[in-house]
């Protein structure tokens, strides 16, 4: 609360209006006579505004040790372009071995009678046979007679049955059935030996 003395003039408006406040304000005029009779009160010594408070420093935190790196797991050894086809390879290898199979593809049978290529040809439908049963079995995609007719049902398996002469529309397709097809369901071939080319179907024989 100020303190300042008011000049005379606020001093003479100010009595003016308590004059009129006494007379209309009963209340007023209690509370002007109580100070009258009591005197000002003394001023209340003001309680100093509290001190901020600090917080307390936060306890310094330990930075976080790094986790030793982890060894990248050892990129896989690169494999040869020709991986995939190792299997085929494979098989090729072993055409050659017992029926020399490449050798009757490339040669040129232009030159040769009938007689001499069915001799020939003999000889290699007995050592691809030989092979084809020691390392495959087979069974017949479709169990009926060739021959018989059938129904193609929708949703038949495109990959096992093809479709073939005047396809028109959509299955239902009823027809004769021209070849059973064939099904690997088991194949034995060789575990190839460490460091084994498979690219080599047949080595180069040296005679001394």
């Amino acid at each position: 609360m100020s303190t300042t003395n008011p000049p005379l003039l606020s001093r003479l408006s100010l009595a003016l209006c308590s004059f009129f406040s006494i007379l209309s304000k009963p209340g007023f005029a209690a509370d002007v006579q109580r100070l009258r009779a009591e005197g000002w009160p003394a001023a209340q010594p003001v309680a100093p505004a509290p001190a901020p408070v600090t917080p307390p420093a936060a306890a310094p935190v330990a930075a976080p040790v790094a986790a030793a790196p982890v060894a990248p797991p050892p990129a896989p050894a690169p494999q040869s372009q020709l991986a995939p086809e190792t299997a085929a390879l494979q098989l090729l290898g072993l055409l050659q071995r017992e029926a020399r199979f490449i050798d009757f593809i490339e040669e040129d049978i232009k030159g040769y009678g009938d007689a001499e290529i069915g001799a020939a040809a003999r000889v290699v439908h007995e050592g691809c046979r030989k092979v084809l049963r020691e390392h495959f079995t087979f069974e017949p995609v479709r169990a009926e007679a060739e021959g018989s007719r059938l129904t193609l049902q929708p949703g038949f398996d495109a990959a096992a049955v093809r479709v073939t002469g005047h396809v028109v529309g959509q299955p239902p397709f009823t027809g004769t059935l021209g070849h059973r097809g064939w099904r690997a369901s088991e194949t034995r071939l060789p575990k190839l030996g460490q460091g084994h080319d498979a690219t080599v179907l047949a080595q180069a024989e040296v005679e001394l």
